[in-house]
């Protein structure tokens, strides 16, 4: 049995769980330890339901306490090499929790294998995972700025996608941020749209897509009824049977049910 959860989903902090009766892994670090030990006892799950994590890159909503993480449960880090070299990684006790994935293959972490690729986002680096464990094929990309053959192609075989659905453009556009910071957004290495996200969905949807979780949207430049409303219009476009995928909206800054893929 594989289950999932969004610890937190946004600008203020990323985290999530994957696993199964057995073992378990983290992508990303982006709540603090106490925050996951209320979060993991309301789910049922404690500190040794997952012995890895996995980093997409080095933005601090991504890896804010990673370092208390390493410090306080010696747990491994996986990431890229080009990651390893990033400035975090020195810190004392991530980089001896640190181990770098094999580029282009898959990797044996814990008993799950996970594979990586890169995404177009403006930080040293950043990728999205590919995770096989017990026939299930799971994949998240957040931070993306523009989809990718590759990413569309992991995706396309996937049981289940967790995809950036971050702005609606018309919101962006209206709304109060500097030029400079709503173009980083929208030009292909800052964040992807709900727009985007819908085409992505209409290239990678195949029969076995079961679920489809929406993630990392802004709070001045989305709302989750806009998120969710776009990806559907997308699979009835395809005429998906309606049910037939689980589509929802993750939480911003509460986690989301622990739930089985």
């Amino acid at each position: 049995m594989v289950r999932f959860m969004s610890l937190s989903s946004g600008s203020a902090g990323n985290c999530y769980y994957l696993g199964t009766d057995s073992r378990g892994l983290l992508i990303d670090a982006g709540v603090s330890l106490r925050m996951m030990k209320k979060i993991f006892q309301n789910s049922a799950l404690d500190l040794d339901s997952f012995s890895s994590i996995l980093v997409t890159h080095d933005h601090m909503d991504h890896i804010r306490s990673l370092g208390s993480y390493c410090k306080r449960l010696k747990r491994p880090v996986y990431t890229t090499s080009e990651l390893s070299q990033a400035r975090f990684i020195g810190v004392s006790p991530v980089r001896e929790c640190t181990r770098v994935l094999e580029e282009g293959c898959w990797n044996d972490v814990n008993g799950f294998e996970v594979r990586y690729f890169v995404v177009p986002h403006d930080a040293t680096q950043t990728v999205g995972y590919a995770i096989r464990v017990e026939g299930h094929k799971f994949v998240i990309m957040t931070d993306i700025g523009h989809m990718t053959e590759e990413a569309l192609a992991f995706a396309s075989q996937a049981d289940t996608v967790v995809i950036e659905s971050n702005y609606d453009m018309d919101m962006l556009i209206s709304g109060p941020y500097p030029h400079e910071l709503k173009m980083r957004i929208c030009q292909g290495h800052g964040h992807l749209s709900n727009e985007e996200c819908a085409a992505a969905i209409m290239k990678f949807w195949h029969p076995g897509l079961r679920n489809l979780f929406l993630c990392h949207m802004s709070e001045n430049n989305n709302t989750p009824e806009l998120a969710y409303e776009s990806a559907l219009k997308a699979l009835d476009c395809l005429g998906v049977e309606k049910g037939s995928v689980n589509l929802r909206p993750l939480p911003r800054r509460e986690p989301s049910p622990l739930m089985i893929l």
